[in-house]
């Protein structure tokens, strides 16, 4: 109930949106600076980066198959193939419209991949917030229930201790009143009332 409010920094909140755009612009810079340190039409260059997103494809291919498989790892295994890809033709190629083409795609790729889990995790949040406001509902009502029945029985209580104490008072006062006499009472038919020793 009493939950400390912390508001995210703009940054951390803005970083998971731009994690996407990130990802590919690098592999794009590493690609260019592999492009002008020599891996411009390298054939042998091509060939490992070619094999490498290939193997990356596989992997992800065999940890998508099955009932047991794995889709995060099936996914990172197809990104990093992707990603691989991406900078074994950004490296490769002459100019850099074809470079920036595949960036643009790739992002654009990313970003709609991302929306899928982002909305999940959404949906998810959204539902797991509704769930603890609805028990934080029903915990508040049983609580004003236990407490009203807290007081009632505080002042059942507190009655009988009151009417308990009158009685003794009054029984008190009537044996001390002048002619009182018990046994009389009691020849009449009356219940025998406790003594005032007693």
């Amino acid at each position: 109930m009493n939950e400390q409010i912390t508001a995210r920094h703009w940054l951390a909140a803005a970083l998971p949106k731009a994690a996407p755009a990130l990802a590919t612009s690098t592999v794009l810079i590493l690609a260019r600076i592999w492009n002008a340190n020599g891996a411009e039409h390298s054939l042998g260059n091509a060939v490992l980066m070619t094999a490498l997103a290939l193997g990356a494809a596989a992997a992800g291919a065999c940890a998508s198959i099955g009932s047991s498989g794995d889709g995060v790892l099936a996914g990172t295994a197809f990104a990093a193939s992707g990603g691989l890809a991406l900078a074994g033709v950004a490296g490769y190629a002459d100019g850099l419209s074809l470079p920036l083409l595949l960036w643009a795609l790739a992002t654009a790729v990313a970003y709609g991949l991302a929306a899928r889990y982002w909305r999940t995790d959404r949906r998810e949040t959204t539902a797991y917030e509704r769930r603890t406001t609805e028990r934080r509902e029903e915990h508040a009502h049983v609580e004003r229930i236990e407490t009203m029945r807290a007081h009632t029985q505080i002042e059942v209580a507190r009655e009988a201790s009151t009417y308990a104490t009158a009685l003794a008072e009054a029984l008190t006062a009537r044996a001390t009143l002048p002619g009182f006499d018990p046994t009389a009472l009691t020849k009449a038919g009356l219940p025998e009332l406790p003594s005032a020793e007693s």
